[in-house]
């Protein structure tokens, strides 16, 4: 029994509090100790620390939870945690935990913070002298901690003979009504919201987003999708989406020189003879821009590969008159007929107004009464026509201005932008399901490369990713120069080395931020700041290295099954045939490539990584 009288179940010294402060004069860990008591047969744990009386830290002022002066053992209230700003003592019933995460900044210190039901978060536990796991060992006698579906290094409490367990997500309410809120306010207008200067939206991003366990409201996971094995210091059970101290040296990429002979891959009869060569010399190096016109309309699908000059000639005569049949259809609707129709009337007043903001500084573009505005208007209206369910979101001007640009033809660039929407159509569908994946993939694939800047941003409430919002819905149309966006796009077609290439981009965009991100302790809306004032500033011939670099750099060790599926190395399993830790062996197959090609050597990679077909390298 401790001196309060109450049996002991628990007690470990040496326990710091992580207060956060900025003052040069005060520690920002404060020692103290945690124990596990039984009071009127409840358990409860208390935590209590001593620092300068007068001195209170930024944590503690919590509106919802009551503050006291400092007593041998402090109340336990029947609802609740109390919380003492003076000591640093609070005790919480353990049936009032919530969620236990664990977490890690920077200087490789490791943390425990825990929330409450009532929303609660307590200031950050650091074991300096060990013994959280037998801290985690002595809870488990009353609770259950299971896997959040959403972070897998987040543990949700439940009682031993709760059925939560079993019940739908719904049902455990890990999607509350602000994190709902905040999504489905997000992405209703992604053109407003990401678009325009996120200063204005960083308050509402501050409010919306939950701060109990800053679990990301795109996120889906299931708690079996952490594979990777724990590193020694981690307590078991804590499985993370990470494989940062089993990674490699990353290799060394340097660019290709761009395709600029298109004849010597034509036949006699104007059939590509080597396709899978011309993506390649496309990946490594870009296209040159007399070039682009003709070997863009088969990266996105105009022609096919196999067909000859004549059945392209055919090709284009029918779709010439596919195309102007389609503009016709809604040249010809009346005002009337428009007043009955608010569907047709919204997309014509969104395409209005977008058309008269997308890339005005192009001078194929710029100015009034100017051509290349009308044409961008009757591509997109036909597009309408097109695809009438899905209509013209904001966005896809940006998206059709560069494909006009280099086409200079309105028939050529509508089906190259076609051929592009199959692509990325899924990013304006309503439901915003694949851009909630989409942030999901990059944060799977940053967690595997480094771990301490994710845990950087998720303790500065940024685990979400919202702010790479707009480079995954439009490509990185907006990051960089229009000409940089001709020479991108064109290497994201030809879907090499993998088919999220792109968030490779994005993350190679992120981890070259990362010294300033920290090293500056950027917070939340600055974090937001510093990400969009980003445009136009970055090198994209770097960037694309460093996206390749990391690719062959996570496929020369072993992978989460996750991260593995992300790469496209291995198809995601939908039923209990394959087992969650089996390797599957095309995965073995590309290691083995790898190896023979020399982890040392670090040649760029020339081949295509399709979903169970190993690569082919030269």
């Amino acid at each position: 029994k401790n001196s309060g009288g109450c049996p002991l179940i628990f007690e470990k010294e040496g326990v710091y509090l992580h207060t956060n402060a900025k003052r040069s004069n005060q520690d920002t860990t404060i020692p103290g100790f945690i124990r596990i008591v039984e009071r009127d047969g409840e358990p409860a744990m208390e935590v209590e620390h001593s620092f300068d009386p007068g001195y209170e830290p930024d944590w503690a002022v919590i509106s919802t939870v009551k503050q006291e002066r400092r007593q041998e053992h402090p109340p336990v209230r029947e609802k609740g945690t109390v919380l003492n700003s003076q000591w640093g003592s609070f005790s919480l019933p353990l049936s009032e935990l919530y969620s236990l995460r664990r977490a890690r900044f920077s200087l490789g210190r490791n943390f425990l913070v825990l929330t409450t039901r009532g929303g609660d978060p307590l200031p950050p536990l650091h074991f300096q002298r060990g013994g959280a796991r037998e801290l985690l060992k002595a809870m488990q006698r009353y609770i259950r901690l299971a896997p959040s579906p959403m972070d897998g290094r987040l543990f949700l409490a439940y009682p031993h003979d709760s059925g939560a367990l079993s019940q739908s997500f719904d049902e455990l309410h890990l999607f509350d009504d602000t994190s709902a809120d905040l999504v489905s306010r997000f992405i209703q207008d992604p053109y407003a919201t990401t678009f325009g200067g996120f200063s204005k939206v960083t308050n509402f991003f501050r409010g919306a987003l939950p701060h109990t366990h800053q679990e990301s409201p795109f996120s889906n996971r299931s708690p079996q999708d952490a594979h990777c094995p724990h590193p020694a210091d981690e307590e078991p059970g804590f499985e993370l989406i990470t494989c940062g101290a089993e990674l490699g040296p990353r290799p060394q990429v340097k660019r290709g020189k761009p395709l600029d002979n298109w004849d010597q891959f034509l036949d006699p009869e104007g059939r590509v003879t080597d396709p899978q060569k011309v993506k390649e010399l496309v990946f490594r190096g870009g296209i040159v821009p007399s070039l682009r016109r003709e070997v863009w309309k088969f990266l996105l699908g105009f022609y096919p590969w196999n067909s000859t000059t004549k059945e392209r000639e055919d090709i284009l005569r029918v779709k010439t008159d596919e195309y102007f049949r389609m503009k016709v259809q809604w040249k010809s609707v009346s005002e009337e007929q428009e007043m009955r129709n608010s569907l047709f009337r919204g997309y014509r007043s969104l395409i209005e107004r977008d058309v008269n903001r997308t890339d005005r500084h192009n001078s194929f573009f710029s100015g009034n009464e100017n051509p290349g505005l009308a044409l961008l208007h009757d591509v997109l209206m036909t597009y309408c026509m097109y695809n009438f369910d899905l209509g013209y979101v904001q966005g896809m001007s940006d998206l059709l201005s560069p494909l006009l640009f280099v086409t200079q033809n309105e028939v050529e660039s509508f089906w190259c932008l076609t051929g592009f929407m199959d692509l990325v159509h899924q990013n304006f569908e309503e439901s915003q399901e694949a851009m909630k994946q989409q942030l999901l993939q990059l944060s799977v694939l940053l967690r595997a490369l480094d771990p301490e800047l994710c845990d950087y941003l998720d303790s500065q409430d940024s685990g979400s990713l919202c702010f790479c919002f707009r480079w995954l819905l439009i490509w990185f149309k907006r990051e960089f120069s229009f000409e940089d966006i001709l020479s991108l796009w064109e290497v994201l077609w030809t879907r090499l080395p993998c088919e999220n290439f792109h968030l490779l981009m994005a993350s190679s965009i992120l981890e070259s931020q990362k010294e300033e991100l920290i090293g500056s302790n950027h917070d939340f809306n600055s974090i937001l700041k510093h990400i969009n004032e980003l445009t136009m500033k970055l090198d994209l011939q770097s960037i694309l290295c460093g996206a390749e670099a990391i690719y062959l750099q996570l496929t020369h060790c072993k992978l989460p099954l996750k991260v593995q599926e992300v790469l496209g190395l291995r198809v995601p399993c939908s039923s209990s045939e394959e087992s969650p830790d089996s390797e599957p062996k095309e995965t073995d197959t590309l290691l083995a490539q790898s190896e023979a090609r020399g982890a040392s050597s670090c040649q760029p990679f020339n081949g295509q990584t399709p979903q169970r077909t190993p690569p082919t390298y030269p």
